[in-house]
């Protein structure tokens, strides 16, 4: 099936309010504000970007520097740049119909300079927290290559950028299986949104963690997510789960921690899923 822009943009606006409503420790969501932003923000931004993130006139870096500037426009603060960068190529992906993962490796193969140009300038205006410069493709000078070559000399160490070289392996292999898993196990409500979070936070180092504060406490905070999680899938009773969660949330959060990258990659696999769904709804209600 061929989506209809409105499809898409609903699957978008649908799996970064998902995020938000689940509890996410460190992160804003619903149950808890936090890093001087809070959840009504995170919902206005992702209807604001949705337009930009769906309009089938725009190039991939266009979108992204559209819907950013949106953002900025009413938020006035890095809400999405993270989620736009990752969405947006599974936004252009699906548009065609057929197998996204397919459709999202011919779209990253595609991206040029002037994507490059444009999600450059989208970077600057959104100001992410620990930039800092690169030695080489560093977003404040005018881009001499396509922007996968950019994303590929980030790989090693932005996990964004890794997704990009790898076809977003990390999302179709390690955030849907652990969505998948837990459906099968009968999980319900927020629960598969907070353990593909989970999984994420307790497979790697948090990208956002290590620019801010250093690969020691990024480690440290992978580290402590893995112990929380095993605690976490232990227990069956929700309010007893919210408690450890709400603990963890609280404790990284008076420690200025804030693992986004980790909550970017759980809004990419929602909308993944719900691209899948949307693109096969034929085959589920053959």
């Amino acid at each position: 099936m061929t989506p209809a822009r409105e499809q898409i943009r609903r699957a978008y606006i649908d799996a970064c309010y998902q995020e938000i409503e689940a509890l996410k420790p460190g992160n804003v969501h619903r149950f808890a504000d936090g890093h001087r932003m809070n959840a009504e923000q995170f919902f206005e931004s992702a209807r604001i970007s949705s337009y930009a993130v769906s309009d089938p006139a725009l190039n991939t870096g266009e979108r992204i520097l559209a819907a950013v500037t949106a953002t900025q426009a009413k938020i006035e603060t890095n809400t999405n740049l993270g989620i736009l960068l990752l969405c947006v190529p599974l936004a252009k992906a699906a548009e065609s119909g057929g197998d996204l993962q397919t459709n999202l490796a011919a779209t990253l193969d595609l991206l040029d300079v002037d994507d490059a140009r444009n999600v450059f300038a989208a970077i600057v205006l959104a100001r992410p927290g620990g930039l800092g410069s690169a030695p080489k493709h560093d977003v404040s000078n005018e881009p001499e290559a396509p922007l996968l070559e950019a994303m590929r000399a980030g790989a090693d160490r932005d996990m964004i950028a890794r997704q990009y070289v790898t076809g977003f392996a990390d999302i179709f292999a390690g955030g849907l299986g652990a969505h998948g898993a837990a459906v099968d196990a009968d999980e319900r409500g927020m629960w598969p949104t907070v353990f593909v979070y989970l999984f994420f936070l307790s497979s790697y180092p948090d990208s956002h963690i290590v620019r801010k504060h250093g690969a020691v406490i990024a480690e440290k905070t992978q580290k402590e997510a893995r112990h929380i999680f095993e605690r976490v899938e232990a227990l069956k009773d929700g309010k007893e789960r919210e408690k450890v969660l709400l603990a963890f949330d609280a404790q990284l959060k008076a420690d200025g921690i804030n693992p986004g990258t980790s909550a970017d990659l759980t809004v990419a696999t929602l909308f993944a899923i719900h691209l899948n769904l949307v693109l096969h709804i034929d085959e589920v209600n053959a």
